[in-house]
């Protein structure tokens, strides 16, 4: 029996596993119950193991079927994220395509990956905001736009491209807007919106950190839009770029953007994709689309 076979049997048992009965698996692999049936039974013969409980509702993994299908899970992840990383290297601007990016960007991104799409309408996007770090390696993104400083995995190609400005803004419903103030020093007795998380990747919501006393930081999240909610509503006064404020009108901007609070702005790919055309194709065409971002 060779190993593909044997590979076989035990991702066939992971589905039963997953569907939790013999038809649910092969119809999800696309194969007759009694295919599914033989490679379990085969397995399990081959192990000298049970692997499943069979009662009337289905079949229930056992202690050994666990953990030999939590292995299983782990290896499907990552052929899975394996063929995600090899559709990125096609010679045609076409298929699948996942960004990442940090939340604060999806606004001018989101606009500029449709442009892309309409000149390339085979593509397929997928976007991602989630603030961890997505493993290019594994194919978690083909590009990844990123903040903070410069990204130092080995097998990836880092090229800037620019940085992110925040500016402090106030809206009409902030009760002390008659009294803004005119700089830093007159920041005392003022409420602000700020990150949930202490040590926030944002340069300006750090410097907010250690420039106020933690009470005078009203409102927290770590959901953008529920920050730039806030501060409409009047919660206290917050960070924003300033094409975003420029998006959402009506702001006072308090203090203008400093370059301490800028965050540089890095596109991110992985060595073995980088040189498909597809993904020069796509580099080039977010290269063109931040200068006109306004960036640092």
């Amino acid at each position: 029996m060779s190993g593909f076979e044997t590979w076989d049997e035990i991702r066939i048992a992971y589905h039963v596993a997953r569907a939790g009965t013999v038809s649910g698996a092969a119809e999800a692999l696309g194969v007759h119950h009694a295919t599914v049936i033989r490679h379990v039974d085969a397995l399990e013969a081959r192990l000298g193991l049970r692997l499943f409980q069979r009662h009337a509702r289905g079949y229930t993994p056992t202690e050994a079927g666990a953990d030999l299908l939590r292995t299983a899970r782990a290896a499907d992840e990552r052929f899975a994220q394996l063929a995600a990383r090899m559709g990125g290297g096609g010679s045609a601007v076409a298929g699948d395509l996942l960004v990442t990016t940090i939340p604060d960007l999806a606004g001018l991104l989101v606009p500029a990956l449709v442009r892309l799409q309409a000149v390339h309408p085979e593509l397929r996007l997928r976007l991602s905001t989630d603030t961890r770090l997505a493993r290019l390696q594994y194919g978690e993104a083909h590009v990844a736009i990123r903040a903070g400083p410069r990204p130092e995995e080995p097998d990836n190609v880092v090229q800037p491209l620019g940085a992110l400005q925040m500016a402090l803004w106030a809206a009409p419903a902030y009760g002390a807007e008659a009294a803004l103030p005119a700089d830093a020093a007159g920041l005392d007795g003022h409420r602000f919106v700020g990150a949930e998380a202490p040590q926030s990747r944002v340069p300006a919501l750090r410097w907010l950190e250690q420039t106020v006393p933690a009470a005078a930081i009203v409102f927290r999240s770590a959901d953008v839009a529920a920050r730039e909610v806030a501060l409409l509503a009047g919660a206290g006064l917050g960070f924003l770029p300033p094409w975003r404020a420029a998006q959402l009108g009506g702001l006072t901007e308090v203090l203008p953007p400093r370059p301490e609070w800028a965050a540089p702005l890095w596109l991110v790919t992985h060595v073995d994709l980088h040189r498909a055309p597809k993904l020069q194709a796509v580099l080039a065409h977010l290269k063109a689309e931040a200068a006109g971002w306004g960036l640092g």
